[in-house]
């Protein structure tokens, strides 16, 4: 079997196996340059030459082409798809007594601490999640309609961290759409709760929803707005400090898809870093990761977006993420610099950086369109031995 995402040139050098490619084409009457070519994907081969290459390997046409299975297919009885139902209203009933605020507010927690730090962090969320948002829905109702203000204050602070955990969940799990609701419940969540502190995560969260939908410019004027709203709310100096710097770089990850990359460099000076600088690694405030190193991590970003992929590895060499309190964060870096090496076309860097990804969060290579695309252009540009090794690791992460 073969992912269903897998171009058909892959799929063919797949099925060859171990077979020489001049023996291959010369036996469907093509020229090994031809063949090499629809391998790399520059060339795609007509209907009567897809259909000798599928006799010659000895598989049914159908498994050359893509295998992609209808939507509602795709995602009706899995994990995942609970975790989308629980949210839309379509968990368990709860007509029992509601879960305390104590007991929520330590499961999100340990589910936000799960998220960020496990190796197994999807394979978590799927199976913590769907009970966890069904609880908590059915408290924050309750606590709602209730008389004890600080109970209700209490429950809705814990939904308004869950909601933004479900946003990261979502987004990473291709569920835009559901990614936008759940921020937008934990903005309503917080802003009910009368928390400043979770009104700016919640606002940082919309952020990363509109950049994940594809709008930079939307997102980098609404984090600009909410970072003034945040230097002048009443929160310790440094959760303000920090959800102040983290909504910056937001608007810097904006400018960046914007391609204004020196705008995005000077936000990241000018705003950010002073912010960064006052923040420790380990503070993790409203779970944004935000910190020196985190701010150093866009650094990088802006000059891969940029495509100066030798400044990027420059600056990413001295970067120690060691301190990081978030996985998550390490390996988003770790796949951007497995990306400058491709760019630069040093392909036995590029699966060392992936190989290396692979040991630390396995679930986020087999699941990251990035990475498997990567993965794809080491086996089709790479030397013999590091195609071979790319192969193999496309094994291991369901590719082939």
């Amino acid at each position: 079997m073969v992912a269903a995402d897998l171009p058909i040139g892959d799929r063919i050098r797949h099925y060859r196996g171990g077979r020489r490619q001049d023996a291959i084409a010369g036996l469907v009457g093509i020229s090994p340059d031809y063949l090499s070519q629809i391998e790399r994907g520059l060339k795609i081969p007509s209907l009567p030459i897809l259909y000798a290459l599928a006799q010659e390997l000895g598989v049914p046409t159908a498994a050359l082409l893509s295998e992609q299975a209808p939507a509602e297919e795709a995602a009706v009885d899995t994990a995942e798809a609970a975790v989308g139902r629980a949210l839309l209203g379509y968990g368990p009933a709860r007509s029992n007594q509601p879960v305390g605020s104590g007991e929520l507010r330590d499961r999100v927690e340990a589910a936000w601490q799960s998220w960020q730090t496990a190796a197994d962090r999807f394979t978590q969320a799927a199976t913590t999640l769907p009970s966890l948002v069904a609880d908590v829905e059915h408290a924050a109702r309750s606590a709602r309609a209730g008389a004890d203000v600080a109970e209700r204050r209490a429950v809705l602070r814990a939904a308004a961290d869950l909601y933004c955990l479900l946003r990261s969940y979502l987004r990473r799990t291709g569920r835009v759409d559901l990614a936008t609701l759940a921020a937008d419940r934990a903005m309503r969540a917080a802003e009910d709760a009368d928390d400043p502190l979770r009104i700016a995560a919640a606002q940082w969260n919309l952020g990363h929803v509109l950049l994940a939908a594809g709008q930079p410019a939307e997102a980098e004027e609404f984090a600009l707005r909410a970072a003034e709203q945040v230097a002048a709310a009443r929160l310790p100096e440094v959760e303000r400090t920090a959800m102040a710097g983290a909504l910056q770089l937001v608007a810097v990850v904006g400018a960046a898809r914007r391609r204004r990359w020196w705008e995005a460099r000077d936000r990241l000076t000018k705003y950010a870093a002073p912010a960064a600088r006052a923040v420790p690694d380990s503070s993790n405030v409203g779970w944004t990761v935000f910190g020196p190193t985190n701010l150093a991590l866009h650094a990088v970003s802006i000059e891969m977006e940029a495509g100066e992929a030798g400044e990027a590895l420059h600056t990413a060499d001295a970067i120690d993420t060691s301190g990081l309190p978030s996985l998550e964060r390490e390996f988003t870096f770790g796949l951007e610099v497995a990306a400058c090496h491709s760019q630069r076309r040093d392909d036995a860097a590029a699966l060392l950086s992936l190989l290396s990804l692979e040991s630390v969060a396995p679930e986020d290579l087999a699941r990251n369109p990035v990475a498997r695309q990567l993965v794809l252009t080491v086996i089709r540009r790479a030397r013999a031995m590091h195609a071979r090794q790319a192969e193999q690791l496309a094994e291991r992460i369901g590719l082939v």
